[in-house]
Parts: C-alpha cells; sequence; structure tokens
C-alpha cells in the first residue's frame, strides 16, 4: 500500500470539502449575475455553503461572513490558506490562491477546479464535455475525422466572430456534419465588453477582453495574465461588425485556452521536423509527434491551475493510435508560478496512470531536440522513469502489431473519449 493510500484523503477532508462547496456556490451565483451585485433569491447552494461555512467558523472561534455577499467578498480579498479552518492541509494552497480574481471580479480557474472535482461536474463542465461528445459521435457515425479535426481547430482559433466570419464559417464544409452545434456554441456577446462603442480582442488569446476600469482591460486566459498586460488585438466597432458572437464561456475556458497550448506545441514541434497529427483517431490524445526514425510520442496537454487536482486524474494515455512513449505536457508558465507544481502532481498521481510523467512543453521541446540530434538518453525521452513507475518501464509497443497494451476497461474509456475531459 502506498503512502497515498494508506493516509486519510485529503479531498475529503472536511475543510477542503467545505471549500468545494463555496467554489460550487461561487460559480452558481456568477452564472445567474455578476459576482458584485446580488439579487434575492440567492441559488440554494450558496446558501448552503455560507451555513457550513458560518458553523465551521464559529467552531474556531472566528468572526463568520455576515451573509452571502460577505462570502463572496472572502472568496475575491482572501487567499484560501488564510480562511479560518483550522483542518485545511497546510501545503495545499499558496498565497495567490482565490477563488475569485482580485482585478475582475470573474471566477478563478482554481474555482472551477474545487467545483469539478468536488461535485462529479459543475453545469459549465458539464456543458463542454457534452458538446465535444457530441461532435465526437456525429463525426464518428460519418467517418469524418477531418470534420472533427476542424471543429476543435475552430474552437481554438474563433473564440469571437464577426458577422463576415460567420458567412465564412458557414462556407467551410468540413463543419457541415457538426453544423448544428456551431449554431449552438456561440452566443451574443454581452453589452459588458463594449467600452466606447468597442470590443478589443487578447492578441494572445483572441478572446474578448473585460473592461475592468476606465482604461484597464483583463484577460480571462491565466496563462495570459501571468506573462503581464494583455496585448491588444483586434478591436471591433459594435457599428461595424454586425452581431458579433463568441464561444459560451465553458468552451472558452476548457477548450480554447487548453487548445491553444496543444497548437503552440504543435507548431514547435513542425519546426523541429517531426511529423505531427492532431487530435488523432477522433482525440484519442492531443498530439501524435512521429521522428524520421519512425518513433512515436504520444502528448495530452493539461491546462490546470492546482497539480494536486491534476494529479488525483492522471490516467495513462489510450492505447490508440500506436505509440513509443507517451506523457501529459503543462504549460511552462503553471510551474514558473507553482515550484512545487510538478512534485505535487508525481505525488498525487493516481497508481492507474502507470508512472505517466509531467513535463513542461518546454522540456518537452528540449527532449525532442535531444532525441533529433541522437541522444537516447533519459533526457530525450518522455516516458515513465523507472523510480517513478509502480513497476519497471515496458516498451509502449507490444510485439503484436506495435502497439500498447491497453488495460483499460469500456467503463473507463468511455470517461476518456476525448482528450478535453480533463484538460
Amino acid at each position: 500500500m502506498t503512502e497515498q493510500q494508506a493516509s486519510p484523503d485529503w479531498m475529503f477532508n472536511r475543510d477542503v470539502v467545505l471549500l468545494k462547496d463555496v467554489a460550487t456556490a461561487v460559480l452558481h451565483l456568477a452564472a445567474v449575475d455578476d459576482l458584485d451585485a446580488f439579487a434575492l433569491p440567492y441559488p440554494a447552494a450558496a446558501q448552503r455553503a455560507l451555513d457550513a461555512l458560518t458553523l465551521q467558523c464559529l467552531r474556531n472561534g472566528a468572526t463568520p461572513p455576515a451573509g452571502v455577499p460577505e462570502m463572496v467578498r472572502w472568496a475575491r480579498a482572501r487567499p484560501l490558506m488564510s480562511w479560518p479552518l483550522d483542518q485545511l492541509p497546510t501545503d495545499l494552497f499558496d498565497a495567490a490562491d482565490r477563488l475569485i480574481d482580485e482585478g475582475s471580479a470573474e471566477p478563478s480557474q482554481l474555482c472551477h477546479e474545487l467545483a469539478v472535482r468536488g461535485h462529479g461536474d459543475s453545469t459549465g463542465r458539464q456543458y463542454d464535455r457534452m458538446v465535444i461528445h457530441e461532435a465526437l459521435r456525429v463525426c464518428r457515425a460519418m467517418s469524418a475525422p477531418e470534420s472533427y479535426t476542424a471543429f476543435r481547430r475552430l474552437l481554438v482559433t474563433q473564440p469571437v466572430v464577426t458577422e463576415d466570419d460567420w458567412t465564412e464559417i458557414a462556407c467551410d464544409l468540413f463543419l457541415d456534419p457538426v453544423r448544428f452545434l456551431v449554431e449552438e456554441i456561440y452566443a451574443p456577446v454581452p453589452a459588458g465588453f463594449r467600452r466606447d462603442g468597442s470590443y478589443l480582442c487578447c492578441h494572445r488569446c483572441l478572446t474578448l477582453l473585460h473592461p475592468v476600469s476606465a482604461t484597464e482591460w483583463w484577460c480571462e486566459r491565466d496563462q495570459c495574465r501571468h506573462q503581464g498586460p494583455a496585448p491588444h488585438g483586434r478591436t471591433l466597432v459594435a457599428a461595424e461588425t454586425g452581431e458579433l458572437r463568441q464561444l459560451r464561456k465553458p468552451l472558452r475556458l476548457f477548450v480554447t485556452g487548453p487548445g491553444q497550448a496543444e497548437t503552440s506545441l504543435e507548431s514547435e514541434l513542425r519546426a523541429l521536423g517531426l511529423t505531427v497529427e492532431m487530435w488523432p483517431n477522433f482525440d484519442s490524445y492531443d498530439v501524435r509527434a512521429i521522428f524520421p526514425d519512425g518513433h512515436v510520442w504520444a502528448v495530452d496537454v493539461k491546462d490546470w491551475a492546482h497539480p494536486a487536482f491534476l494529479g488525483r486524474s492522471a490516467t495513462a494515455v489510450r492505447a490508440e493510435p500506436p505509440y513509443d512513449e507517451a506523457c501529459w505536457v503543462v504549460p511552462e508558465f503553471r510551474v514558473r508560478a507553482r515550484r512545487d507544481y510538478l512534485d505535487s502532481y508525481a505525488k498525487e498521481r493516481r497508481a492507474e496512470a502507470d508512472g505517466l510523467r509531467l513535463l513542461t512543453d518546454r522540456q518537452l521541446v528540449r527532449a525532442a531536440r535531444l532525441r533529433l540530434a541522437g541522444d537516447r538518453g533519459p533526457d530525450a525521452s518522455i516516458g515513465p522513469r523507472r523510480a517513478e513507475a509502480d513497476e519497471p518501464p515496458r516498451s509502449a509497443r507490444g510485439a503484436a502489431g506495435h502497439r500498447p497494451m491497453d488495460t483499460t476497461t469500456p467503463a473507463e474509456c468511455a470517461g476518456q473519449e476525448d482528450g478535453v475531459d480533463d484538460a
């Protein structure tokens, strides 16, 4: 029995469960109104979270929030490690971890991860999975992998569309099988994104920026904010663009952002001379990179704020299409922002993951360069290290048909139908 299995599971820690309840309440409130403005009655989830938080504060001799609005102010102003919760694991959160972004008053990505992990699925997470699963179902039924790939690229490259863009999308024949989904997933842009009659896109992320003051704009993507002020991209004058549409928020958060990390990696590996397939076999994994000697890497890109939750979701990369080595990749900025990110992932990684490594995108590209230069040592490999795996590493290709052994059950496969499930 591993140390992780023998020790009490922090996921079921009383105070962690309470924070999951508060995170879920924040998302419910954000779904019905601006988090800076409230209207009665509050969603039931918000009142339940407040009641539980009040009881815990009283148990600990602390003054509880006076109501739902003050609980939300806590979520925005107070790092989680400063909440009066005496059973909270001391190393689980750091000083930057909040449920609501201070500058924008939007729920943080950590808030989404806490709610999703703690309650099966938030409504938003259910929505993005439903969309992707339906696209997979339709494209598989029509034997149209190129249509699925076109759909995924659309979600990555065009989170915002003008009327002219919409006309071009309508002419893309590859999207015909999923046309009904395309028409559902784009919604009119709320007026709150507009300032002085115009909208502004982020040059890095392509999504709309949020005006947060008379002069400042805020990007909803963690990676962009980590790099500094959002660079200004397209300015869209409302009177000239016609009806402006954007992807619904769950798709922007869980598909567009991680997808941009995937396509960025695609470009870098192609530039090195590798053959790259994106979302192969209807999204068994994200990136299939083929070296000139035929050696194959399978890569799933993950962009999670909290490494412990990512480790708890770890599972072996699906076996088809076949590959020689596989790993998960996280954007480097996550590790720069949280130095224990890779160690925390490894500590919480599930046994079912069979030693699955997590690399940064920079580490993966460096390993590819080394392998192309003839290096066959550990620095040019992405597979499990002997010390990290539960058993000695084995080739990912078996003797029969050069494919890795797939030990997943049908139920597990059903939960892994697309690469966006845990992006």
